[in-house]
């Protein structure tokens, strides 16, 4: 649910602010890193405020200041930073000339923000914003041949690498005098030491790491069908795609990651195909705790009856945005479900609502 909820309230606050374009540089955007001091923040703001003196344009500079002060005035209403930071907008944003119209935006985000930034601009900057929209699950990441392996995770579009290493299994040449069977005795057991190795970092880092989703394997060649035999079954049981990279290392990740785009979208869509056949299976065993179309879940929703609402994406916004309000408010949960996908598709043949119910309505 909070992932739909964080999803639906960022697309919303994002297509507000995208409509405003000024017509000049203007329109201020600014990010708050979480753990930053306020006080540096209201600092920079009075700084920015001196500095805005210089602009030639007296209607451009009453449009900053006024902005300025907006965001000045905003943050004399915290006492300390949000815990994942904060991010402010403030500008004229009349559609008319010689109207003024200045509003203000503070945004408690949803998900940590990492960078600091004051933009004054024709538009508001809302890249960071946007980034929060990208999937926030786990996923492990294995590319290994017999010359090397990196271990990583994926979170959103961020690759981190927490473990790459170089084997000391030699290539298939001889060297000196040693006899074929001899140096395919050594080779072979390298390469076991090498596989028990790396199946126990992998252990360590994704056993009982309970965020992480799935894992991805991948590396040139085929050791790493090899090295799945090293890995204790819970994990292997984990991996969700394998797939042969050219490389191993950082470079090998992001390969993997790019040819594994499909699955990992298809891991959102089986998740609420899940949901949608939870809804169908209480629709056929247990019609009374089941409601759709959209008089229906209203009827629900009224007597406070909604357990779980699914949401087809194709449904108009506007129209729904009260429905997730009272769900919230009352303590149930919600999914948007795709459009175009085949249990988005069910939901638009029921009229975009479902819903479970925690007790039958007349």
């Amino acid at each position: 649910m909070e992932d739909s909820k964080s999803k639906f309230k960022l697309k919303k606050l994002i297509r507000e602010l995208s409509k405003y374009r000024a017509r000049h540089t203007e329109l201020i955007s600014v990010y708050v890193p979480a753990g930053y001091n306020l006080n540096l923040i209201n600092q920079q703001l009075d700084n920015e405020y001196g500095t805005s003196e210089n602009i030639k344009s007296k209607t451009t500079r009453k449009n900053v200041q006024s902005a300025l002060k907006k965001m000045l005035q905003q943050l004399k209403l915290y006492k300390k930073l949000p815990e994942n930071g904060l991010a402010l907008f403030s500008g004229n944003v009349a559609d008319n000339p010689g109207v003024m119209d200045y509003q203000i935006w503070a945004i408690e985000p949803p998900r940590p923000l990492d960078i600091k930034l004051y933009k004054c601009d024709q538009i508001f900057h809302l890249d960071p914003l946007k980034r929060m929209l990208e999937p926030k699950k786990l996923y492990g990441l294995i590319v290994i041949d017999k010359q090397g392996a990196s271990i990583g995770y994926l979170k959103g579009a961020s690759i981190e690498v927490v473990h790459d290493d170089t084997s000391l299994v030699p290539g298939k040449t001889r060297k000196g005098g040693q006899s074929a069977a001899r140096f395919a005795r050594v080779r072979e057991g390298l390469e076991k030491d090498w596989f028990k190795n790396i199946a126990e970092v992998v252990k360590k880092e994704f056993l009982n790491n309970e965020k992480v989703t799935g894992i991805l394997l991948g590396g040139p060649g085929p050791a790493k069908e090899e090295f799945m035999d090293y890995l204790l079954e819970p994990i292997r049981k984990k991996i969700i795609a394998t797939e042969s990279t050219s490389y191993t290392g950082e470079q090998g990740l992001e390969e993997l990651v790019e040819k594994c785009k499909k699955i990992l979208a298809e891991e959102q869509i089986a998740r609420e195909k899940e949901l949608v056949e939870e809804f169908f299976n209480i629709l056929r065993t247990n019609p009374s705790h089941a409601s759709y179309g959209k008089k229906e879940v209203e009827k629900a929703l009224q007597m406070n009856a909604v357990e779980l609402l699914l949401i087809c994406e194709g449904a108009p916004e506007d129209e729904f945005e009260e429905y997730v309000e009272q769900v919230d408010r009352e303590g149930g949960r919600w999914e948007l479900i795709s459009a175009g996908t085949r249990g988005g598709n069910q939901l638009s043949n029921l009229g975009n609502y479902a819903a479970i119910l925690r007790f039958p309505i007349e």
